[in-house]
């Protein structure tokens, strides 16, 4: 299932947005913005008089727009190889994800027999999306959306239908909308969910009364539901090291989106470093500043790249997993 193909960079790799603050803008004076309001009151019974009041207090975020006009550039919504090694593999990092596995290790336990999935996956996402709960980003939600909906930019239609997905979480969670902080795309909590996939996924696992995107626990049970929605197998293969002669690969395409015949990859050069029991790999490219890594990736593999369309995210991830075994 295609659930979500946004890239969405950590948001503790990023440059701050307080250099470029959101100023205010009148949404309201948009013929379009004024049709979305029409729209929201018909089809979801929102009020006009909230409508207003909320796009009118909704700020142009400049630093988010410039994120999506123009021509893609490595970096801006996805991070590099160098980033997450240094950022979210780094020694520091991994020990806090032996903490993290101890300290929730009952929840972890209980998600992975539950859904079925490794808990080594589990506290790899939350690790890259939130660095385990220490941060979920500090843009304002409803300001990024707003400006993303509303401005000419490459990724419009999604932002427009997540602003309205946005309106109905506040709503149906009793959230201030106004309130709400994420990254830059308006993912929000543990592990950063856009508002839809939030209203899709979002689940209250620790039975306290309420689903929160903000709670490490109901993070644990969100991610582990996701896994197993989206084909994940426990117990079964998910990358493989390999080695190749030189310091860069470019015989064959890489690529986390297709499969290559096994035998293919073999004769162009790849030598798995471990057994690799499928016919058909994912086959997986880490630049580095000096080599390239190659991977052979599984199916379960791309469950990981369903949540962010990365490589380098799923194989972050598949790291950390490996790393706290």
């Amino acid at each position: 299932m295609k659930l979500l193909l946004l890239t969405i960079l950590l948001p503790y790799l990023l440059t701050a947005n307080d250099d470029r603050p959101p100023v205010p803008y009148d949404f309201l004076a948009k013929k379009e913005v004024k049709n979305f309001i029409n729209m929201m009151v018909k089809k979801h019974h929102f009020t006009h008089s909230y409508m207003t009041s909320v796009l009118e207090s909704a700020k142009l975020d400049r630093d988010t727009l410039a994120r999506y006009t123009g021509k893609y550039k490595v970096g801006t919504t996805n991070g590099p190889w160098e980033r997450y090694k240094a950022h979210v593999l780094d020694p520091i990092s991994l020990n806090k994800a032996k903490q993290f596995k101890k300290r929730y290790y009952k929840t972890l336990l209980k998600a992975s027999k539950e859904y079925q999935v490794d808990m080594g996956y589990i506290v790899g996402f939350i690790g890259v999306e939130s660095k385990f709960g220490e941060y979920s980003g500090d843009y304002n939600v409803l300001d990024a959306l707003s400006t993303l909906a509303f401005h000419k930019n490459r990724m419009k239609k999604f932002f427009k239908s997540e602003l309205e997905h946005l309106f109905l979480m506040a709503r149906e969670q009793g959230y201030d909308i106004t309130k709400l902080q994420g990254s830059f795309a308006g993912a929000m909590g543990m592990v950063q969910q856009v508002p839809s996939v939030f209203r899709k996924y979002g689940m209250d696992y620790n039975r306290d009364g309420k689903k929160d995107p903000w709670d490490l626990e109901d993070a644990i049970g969100i991610i582990a539901k996701f896994m197993q929605k989206n084909g994940w197998k426990k117990g079964a293969l998910v990358a493989v090291p390999t080695k190749f002669k030189g310091k860069r690969y470019t015989e064959l395409k890489t690529s986390h989106r297709r499969t290559l015949p096994l035998n293919t990859i073999l004769k162009h050069g790849i030598t798995p470093l471990k057994r690799f029991n499928e016919p058909k790999a994912y086959l997986l490219k880490n630049r580095n500043l000096t080599h390239d890594d190659i991977w052979l990736g599984a199916k379960n593999f791309r469950v990981l790249t369903r949540y962010n369309n990365s490589t380098s995210y799923g194989m972050a991830i598949h790291l950390i997993a490996e790393e706290v075994r």
